[in-house]
């Protein structure tokens, strides 16, 4: 038995943040019905690239999911919405501001429905705030949260990660969220609103800016460091023989990095003993360090070596890399999928373990409306004739894509 087998969770989501909520819940067994608004469904569905009019963003997202693709215009849809709403334990969203108080779908009018539902709002600057009707994508968040301040050369402008780190995080974080309310609600019966922000998932993220700041009173400013660590040494990304890689060492890795570089003295030289004086003099240690790279013929004999010397290191990857990489093979974290429009395809694998659910599941992503028929019929008792009166008016819609 899966771990949310039992779970059943209507998805207002798309794109990426909300997504990212009932994805991982799908992996975990849970019953998830992806509302699409009619004509296109999902926006994601039209995102590159693209095969055949099937998105591979989209499949990514949306495995082990159920469509069902109705025409929000209709009075008859929006019935069917709240019907659905009596039948199921989660609600997750990631509307714009303002379109599920248009619809008649806020907590609020969905708890008159079902008292202990559990809902999750996931938005740029949340619900509840005085930025709430800021409409804000993923750099928006990484910019008002202080991460894009933090990344880049330190002369340079600010600079964005290289992948959606605020919608994928602030979908963790709704993901954590919905696991303690359901725990909540099997104790106390209660269901409750959950409003998650994108902004918020990212502050969190900040680990010295705030305290270190304070601290010195207001002395320490934090900003974007480069390739290395302001404060600690080394701690950063060295040009090796054969491409790039880090090379990170706390106080207690200090002796460990002398013996690596066969200078064990160093330990207690004046300039680099301590911590403090290491981040004084990190030019000059820095270039110690590089000097000694060019010494190796390759990155994995430098690796190996830091390794036999306990010295926390690690290539710096291209994300392509991992398709062969023996770790990530291992651990499941590529996962070789079949879509029956796209045919084979690589995706990222489950990043949580549970020694209690140790299989995958295999998921398949689905066609615009392809599960019309089936939740209406197995989650409302819905007869076939009023289903296909309902396609007829145009209250259902499916598609090939």
């Amino acid at each position: 038995m899966m771990i949310l087998n039992g779970i059943r969770v209507l998805d207002f989501t798309q794109y990426l943040a909300g997504p990212t909520v009932t994805r991982l819940m799908a992996e975990m067994g849970a019953e998830i019905i992806k509302i699409e608004i009619a004509p296109n469904g999902d926006p994601s569905r039209g995102l590159p690239l693209a095969d055949r009019n099937r998105s591979g963003y989209f499949v990514q997202q949306n495995r082990g999911k159920e469509s069902l693709c109705i025409d929000l215009k209709k009075p008859e849809a929006l019935a069917i919405l709240r019907e659905l709403v009596s039948k199921v334990d989660v609600v997750v969203e990631n509307f714009g501001p303002g379109v599920m108080e248009k619809r008649g779908l806020t907590y609020n009018d969905l708890r008159a429905i079902k008292p202990d539902i559990i809902m999750a709002s996931v938005s740029a600057y949340g619900r509840e705030s005085t930025l709430s009707h800021k409409t804000g994508y993923d750099w928006a968040a990484q910019a008002f949260a202080g991460l894009m301040h933090m990344t880049g050369d330190p002369d340079g402008p600010p600079t964005p990660m290289g992948f959606a780190i605020g919608d994928i995080g602030s979908g963790v974080h709704a993901f954590s969220a919905i696991g303690f309310a359901l725990f909540h609600r099997g104790r106390t019966g209660q269901g409750q609103w959950l409003d998650l922000s994108m902004v918020d998932a990212m502050f969190h993220m900040q680990d010295i800016a705030l305290q270190a700041h304070t601290l010195s009173k207001g002395t320490f400013m934090p900003t974007r460091m480069g390739n290395h660590h302001a404060v600690v040494c080394p701690f950063g990304v060295f040009k090796g023989p054969s491409g790039y890689l880090v090379i990170l060492a706390l106080q207690p890795q200090w002796k460990n990095v002398c013996a690596a570089l066969g200078q064990p003295d160093l330990e207690h030289d004046p300039r680099f003993a301590q911590a403090d004086r290491r981040a004084a003099n990190q030019v000059e240690l820095i270039g110690l360090i590089e000097t000694w790279l060019t010494r190796f013929p390759d990155n994995a004999t430098v690796l190996e070596h830091l390794e036999k010397h306990r010295v926390p290191s690690a290539p710096v990857l291209n994300p392509v890399e991992a398709l062969e990489h023996p770790y990530f093979l291992e651990r499941g974290m590529v996962r070789r999928i079949e879509d029956p429009v796209l045919g084979p395809l690589a995706v990222p694998g489950f990043p949580l373990r549970f020694s209690a659910q140790p299989e995958r599941p295999d998921l398949v992503a689905p066609l615009l409306g392809q599960h019309n028929f089936a939740v209406l019929s197995r989650v409302l008792d819905y007869a076939p004739a009023r289903i296909a009166a309902l396609a007829a008016e145009g209250v259902l819609i499916s598609g090939n894509r």
